[in-house]
């Protein structure tokens, strides 16, 4: 791929946005010390996946964000995009849909950094990735720094393996290895884990057996539960029934009450009827006794209302009538004032009149005084700007002398300094060359007997990964046993526990037989069908006082079984006392039980391996879809027996897979722990190469920089040689220059007898210009009062026209209060007379109102 752009932003020195385009061909980039240009490789190097600090130069990640200057506070962030030509469609499947792909990379402060390709988020791994298809990416030899060359050159086999391989374009493929890698492993504790939780897997069977038994055993007291239930339901329905018949008696009783209640109800009903026909009248005067009331009341409020509102606008024409009278007092004083004001506004018109004849006359005469003194001070100064001109010249050429002059003594002086200094630089030089000569020596053997040790390190780091790896397939080979037989050893570890729990459960009766019987497996239906409950009967000892339980009794001749039958006996291990009876059962085919049973004897009965019974009275019982509970017992039993076996086994072959494994593993430790050992001698040879490599670059390079400034010292003495010289001549010039000019000093003090003539010309000038001003100011100030006073004159005179007018109407208006006064205090007399007349009316309306509601209180 191409590089085409390089854009930083807050990158270490590189503060604002700063874009670097490279072109087809060769870019380069030059500038001094110090200008930034090792961050624009650290740049690529970090968008391209770099996340060691001290490959940055740094002690942390963040600090290559731009940390601030004197003028220049810190960034929070920085940013680094890389944009690529991916025409050639060779970039990895996901990225590989545009031309062009840019890759960024971002870090901010406590926040950590992220890429983005093409705008979205990827990462770091995938970017790595990118690169390494490509054969480049941080690490990369492609990426030449300082020493890196000769580093290369004596590079050990391993290491220039690696710059072939990323030059054939192989790199990502070691970069996808390594990845799958970790997720081989990962998947290797994935299988552990699974182990584990078949392992938990087993004892939660064990625990799911158990609460199966116990979920029978509920099924059973549940059913005893619903039979109880059921007695006392129909108990509670007997004490119902007695309840609802007792319930229907009284109910009896209360329907013959409410009878007798409904009458004398109807009775009360008539009789309210009766009362309610009289009382609308009493209702209907109460109600026209209160309306009366309420309109006489509000009459009486109404007129006491007006009766204030009379007063108050009594009141109220009294004092506009005294307003009125003030108001035409003073529009008489004002019509005085107006006269007296427009008196001397007049005379002072006429003084201002008096005071501008001849004011042009005046300003002519000043103007032209103003416009010669001008005149006078242009032509002095115009003199005195020609003569200044001639003395800056003289001055101008005196200081260009002094200075010429100084310039050549003090370069000759410096000149002088400087080629005694370059002596002594020389001299150093010389003998920093001669040291750093015999330095370069001793870092090239330093670095030959690095190589060596690394080269044995190398060697014996390879043989201990090789035996290791070896022993890792066999230790997990081992592993994988171990884990496999602990597993099976577990499994039936847990089956063996819940089925002897099992057993020990169902061992409810003590000495019962059927805990010392062993029968071969399949026959334990066969049994259990031909004993049945018997078998958890005890056997009764000779002496022993009980009631229940097998007697042994002296063996007596049976009867030979029917032909076909085979003897029960011979597949069972049992206590003599079971002798007679076992003695007297057969096994036969379902098949031909039926047509043997006919030929079977007193007391003797056939049995099939499926739990069918044929007896010699007659019965016949088919085999259930459920065995019956010996027979499960005795299965219990039996199979308890092979899981101990098998068990046995297992954990003999778990012992002897984990004895295998320990020791594998123990020896994979000390292989382990050799390989670290080895990895460190060569981490430790690689470093004391590198910096053997270091030291002899640095040595060559300090060589070749004291070489160049002895060459730079001898070139410096000629030079400086060669100016003292140039120097000596310029300041005899300058001398010669100096020696041929005019008396500075005589010009300067012609120039200052010129201007303090301009001086007075100026000052000149300025009073004509003074009094000329003064003198149009005042014509200006007299016209704009003169404007003024014709603006209140006529004003004054428009208010003494409308005064008049103003006094005749406020007389009229004074004769409407007058006439409003009089109506006004005839209303309270007239109002008086009403207000007695209501308040009798409201007496009358009371006690109407109170005798109507009395008269409806008693009908209600």
């Amino acid at each position: 791929m191409q590089f085409t752009r390089l854009r930083l932003n807050g990158f270490k020195s590189f503060v604002d946005p700063t874009e670097l385009v490279i072109a087809e061909g060769l870019t380069g980039v030059v500038g001094p010390n110090g200008c930034g240009k090792s961050n624009l490789l650290e740049a690529l190097r970090w968008v391209m996946g770099e996340n060691r600090p001290t490959a940055m130069r740094g002690a942390g990640m963040e600090d290559v964000i731009f940390a601030g200057a004197a003028s220049r506070p810190a960034r929070s962030f920085a940013e680094v995009s890389l944009r690529l030509d991916n025409t050639d469609r060779r970039a990895p499947a996901g990225f590989n849909d545009t031309d062009t792909l840019e890759i960024a990379r971002r870090i901010t402060r406590d926040a950590g950094s992220a890429y983005r390709v093409n705008g979205k988020e990827a990462r770091a791994r995938d970017v790595q990735i990118l690169f390494a298809d490509s054969s480049t990416g941080a690490h990369s030899p492609a990426l030449v720094r300082q020493g890196q060359i000769a580093e290369l050159i004596s590079a050990r086999p391993r290491a220039r393996r690696r710059v072939l391989e990323e030059a054939a374009g192989i790199a990502g493929l070691y970069a996808r290895r390594h990845e799958a890698e970790l997720r081989l492993n990962g998947a290797e504790t994935n299988l552990a884990r699974v182990a584990d939780l078949l392992d938990g897997l087993a004892a939660q069977l064990a625990q799911l057996d158990r609460q199966a038994r116990q979920a029978a055993r509920y099924r059973e007291i549940g059913e005893a539960l619903r039979r109880a239930e059921g007695v006392l339901l129909w108990r509670r329905w007997e004490a119902a029934e007695a309840a609802g018949a007792a319930a229907a008696q009284a109910l009896a009783e209360a329907t013959r009450t409410a009878a007798r209640a409904e009458t004398d109800a109807r009775q009360a009903a008539r009789l309210r009827e009766e009362a309610e026909l009289a009382l609308p009248p009493s209702r209907e005067e109460d109600t026209i006794a209160a309306a009366i009331l309420q309109r006489v009341s509000v009459e009486r409020d109404t007129l006491a209302a007006e009766s204030d509102r009379a007063d108050r606008a009594i009141a109220e024409l009294e004092a506009r009538l005294a307003q009125l009278s003030r108001d035409g007092e003073r529009e008489a004083a004002l019509n005085h004032d107006a006269e007296a004001t427009i008196s001397r506004l007049e005379t002072e018109a006429g003084t201002l009149a008096e005071a501008g004849t001849g004011f042009e006359a005046r300003l002519a005469e000043a103007g032209a005084a103003a416009g010669a003194a001008a005149e006078a001070l242009a032509g002095r100064e115009a003199m005195v700007d020609s003569r200044a001109a001639e003395v800056a010249d003289l001055s101008a050429r005196h200081q260009a002398a002094d200075r010429a002059l100084a310039e050549a003594a003090a370069a000759a002086a410096q000149a002088e300094r400087d080629a005694d200094g370059a002596r002594a630089e020389l001299a150093a030089a010389g003998d920093t060359l001669a040291r750093l000569t015999r330095e370069t020596e001793a870092a090239r053997e330093a670095q030959r007997a690095a190589a060596g040790d690394a080269e044995a390190a190398e060697a014996q780091l390879t043989a201990a990964e090789a035996e290791r790896g070896e022993l890792q397939g066999r230790e997990a080979a081992a592993r994988a046993a171990r884990a496999e037989a602990e597993g099976q050893a577990g499994t039936l570890r847990a089956e063996v526990a819940a089925l002897a729990r099992l057993v020990d459960c169902d061992s409810d009766e003590a000495d019962a037989l059927i805990d010392r019987l062993r029968v071969a497996e399949g026959y334990e239906a066969a049994l259990g069908a031909a004993l049945g409950e018997d078998l958890r009967a005890p056997e009764i000892v000779p002496g022993q006082a009980a009631d229940s339980g097998w007697v042994d009794l002296p063996p007596c001749t049976a009867s030979p079984l029917p032909g076909g039958a085979e003897p029960l006996a011979a597949r069972v291990e049992a206590p003599a006392v079971l002798a007679r009876r076992l003695g007297q059962i057969g096994v036969v085919a379902p098949a031909d039980g039926p047509r043997l049973q006919a030929d079977l004897r007193p007391g003797q009965r056939l049995v099939s391996l499926s739990g069918d019974l044929w007896r010699w009275d007659g019965l016949r019982q088919a085999a259930d879809s459920a065995p019956s509970a010996a027979a499960l017992r005795l299965q219990q039993v039996n199979r308890l027996a092979a899981l101990r076996r098998d068990l046995e086994v297992a954990e003999s072959r778990a012992e002897t897979a984990c004895s295998a494994h320990e020791k594998l593993t123990a020896r994979l430790e000390e292989l382990t722990r050799a390989a670290e050992d080895a990895r460190a001698a060569r981490r430790a040879a690689d470093r004391a190469l590198s910096e053997a490599g270091r030291t002899l670059a640095r040595a060559e390079a300090d060589l070749d920089r004291a070489t160049a400034r002895r060459e730079t010292s001898e070139a410096a003495l000629a030079r400086h040689l060669s100016d003292a010289e140039a120097a000596a001549a310029r300041q005899a010039k300058a001398e010669a220059t100096r020696a041929g000019l005019a008396d500075l000093a005589a010009a300067r003090s012609a120039m200052e007898a010129l201007r303090t003539e301009v001086e007075a010309s100026r000052g000149a000038m300025l009073t004509a210009r003074t009094a000329q001003e003064a003198l149009r100011r005042e014509g200006e100030a007299r016209d704009r009062r003169a404007a003024e006073l014709r603006r209140e004159i006529d004003g004054w005179r428009a208010r003494l026209a409308s005064a008049g007018a103003r006094l005749a109407e406020l007389d009229h208006r004074r004769a409407d209060a007058e006439a409003q006064l009089a109506a006004a205090s005839a209303r309270p007399a007239e109002l008086e007379a009403r207000r007695a007349s209501v308040a009798g009316q409201l007496a009358v309306a009371e006690a109407r109102r109170t005798a109507a509601a009395e008269a409806l209180a008693a009908a209600e």
